[in-house]
């Protein structure tokens, strides 16, 4: 291969034109409000001699300006999750985004389909974010040919849909090591995405129907992820927005201790018991046929409560005062933490946060607000959106949390995700608060709401009804609940029946174009002959 002829000093100018030009693109409105743990000269360094234009930059700026409108005027987008092109080709017409869910992908778009347990391939996701995009792109172009067919005046009474809805994806946690979320990412990029997310929980360890609640990772574990997103997005020079989402809510256990910012959440036992891990293995080994409730059991027998709550639990009211001020703010460790017991506190606290680990390994954690919002205000500098995880809502918790945060980021976006399966009704909701819950959310800033997995129940929920119906009636019922009502909506509901929609025109001008018949200028989409001279 031939060898670079370059000068030094042009490759010296033509490398400190790169950084400069990074630098100045971090200072623009939509950059400005990221602060990076490294610098411009090293993204520099790491990018190709090759520039590239990304289409996830256009969607995402696009995004932005939508979500910072709806911010602004304390409105909200509503939307949910799909998987299909053509359901998403309709959601265009009433959505300002649509989400790719990865429970969803997980369902139907592997070889091997099953619960959420997020153990599907890293490209997944991205495939179906490329497979949807590309059918934006066509729907987009289809429609335009069609309107551009016809006379000036006509136009004012066709359809006009913007079908490039911008696509908001779920990265769950990064699909393994920090190299696994760069490529991710680049795939996610490349597929045209405005916006992903990125959790901090633990890989491999979700579990649904054995009573335990989620598992996150350490505070930095979380940081390192969003931190190797963000730097391959800038690697890429794209403005793909980044949704930093915090799992803590709900969550009982964290995989280690390593981070001295999560101490003082982690639970321990409070009484010199035997461990969990050995109380199991003896359940077991005698037969026991419940183990969840020989779980329970010792919890209970072993009074787990956070350091903190240990002392809390022995100390008198001054020496806990005293130990309060001993600790003073700042992050501390356990052994800090330790240590300012045992000069304030005149009884012994025994604090074991081995004993409890589960089988995995993990350290009970213990969920509250104020665990939500410090490792979401760690994170808001690295991401675009924050997405408290708080998919079992308690409204005090919830107004605390974004009023906290806004206290910080007083311009901070947010997303709200709403499960399908929560029972509002019985959580102590009333109708009319069911009603205004997506109105009141905007007024915290909650600009972004998605049901993900509508397809699971709304899909099937349709489904079924047709196949009932097509079970029961046949053709009949097709034609009096389907087609009839369907071919009565002005404009025609899409469907191949309606060629502007099906494609057929466009399909039809390719045929046009190579046999040189070409549409004559200002002849109001009339079709003239022209032969190539």
């Amino acid at each position: 291969m031939p060898k670079i002829t370059q000068s030094l000093d042009a490759e010296q100018a033509e490398f400190d034109a790169k950084v400069k030009q990074i630098e100045e693109w971090w200072n623009t409105p939509r950059q400005a409000h990221i602060q990076r743990p490294y610098s411009a000269t090293r993204i520099a360094s790491l990018r190709g001699l090759l520039p590239q234009k990304y289409a996830s930059s256009d969607m995402a700026l696009k995004l932005w300006a939508q979500l910072n409108e709806h911010r602004a005027n304390g409105t909200h987008e509503m939307t949910f999750g799909v998987t299909d092109p053509i359901i998403a080709s309709q959601m265009a017409k009433y959505s300002q985004s649509l989400y790719v869910s990865g429970a969803l992908c997980g369902f139907s778009e592997v070889s091997e389909p099953g619960m959420d347990c997020c153990d599907y391939p890293l490209d997944t996701v991205p495939k179906v974010v490329d497979k949807i995009f590309k059918s934006q792109c066509w729907h987009s172009q289809r429609q335009n040919h069609y309107r551009m067919l016809q006379s000036k005046e006509a136009r004012a009474n066709l359809e006009n849909w913007d079908y490039l809805t911008p696509i908001v994806a779920d990265g769950d946690m990064g699909f393994g090591g920090l190299t696994s979320t760069v490529k991710m990412t680049k795939l996610f990029v490349e597929a045209g995405v405005a916006m992903f997310h990125l959790d901090d929980l633990a890989i491999g360890k979700k579990k649904f129907t054995v009573g335990q609640g989620r598992t996150v990772v350490p505070t930095s574990e979380y940081l390192d992820r969003l931190t190797a997103a963000r730097m391959q997005i800038d690697i890429m020079g794209a403005d793909t927005m980044l949704l930093c989402r915090c799992d803590v809510d709900h969550s009982e256990f964290i995989t280690d201790v390593i981070d001295v910012r999560d101490h003082k959440y982690v639970r321990g036992a409070t009484l010199p018991v035997k461990s969990l891990q050995e109380t199991l293995k003896e359940a077991v080994e005698a037969g026991s046929p419940n183990l969840l409730t020989v779980r329970a059991e010792w919890i209970a027998s072993a009074k787990l409560l956070t350091f903190d709550e240990a002392v809390q639990a022995i100390a008198t009211e001054a020496e806990y005062a005293a130990y309060t001020s001993k600790l003073g703010s700042g992050v501390k460790s356990i052994r800090e933490r330790r240590s300012a017991a045992k000069e304030t506190v005149s009884e012994e606290i025994f604090f074991d946060w081995d004993l409890p680990r589960s089988r995995e390994g993990q350290f009970f954690y213990k969920s509250c607000v104020s665990a939500i919002v410090e490792r979401a205000l760690l994170a808001a500098p690295l991401g675009d959106v924050t997405w408290a995880r708080m998919d079992m809502p308690n409204w005090k918790d919830i107004v605390s949390f974004h009023t906290q945060i806004r206290e910080v980021y007083p311009d901070r976006l947010f997303a709200f995700g709403y499960t399908g399966d929560y029972d509002y009704p019985k959580a102590g909701f009333s109708p009319e608060a069911i009603k205004s819950f997506p109105s009141d959310m905007a007024k915290l800033g909650v600009a972004w709401q998605v049901q993900p997995i509508w397809a699971l129940q709304g899909i099937n929920y349709q489904t079924e009804k047709f196949a009932k119906l097509w079970r029961e009636r046949g053709i009949e019922g097709y034609v009096e609940e389907i087609q009839k009502p369907a071919l009565a909506t002005k404009p025609l509901t899409d469907g191949f029946e309606k060629p502007s929609y099906s494609g057929s025109y466009l399909c039809d001008t390719f045929w046009d174009t190579v046999a040189v018949r070409d549409i004559g200028e200002g002849q109001g989409g009339k079709i003239s002959e022209k032969r190539i001279r």
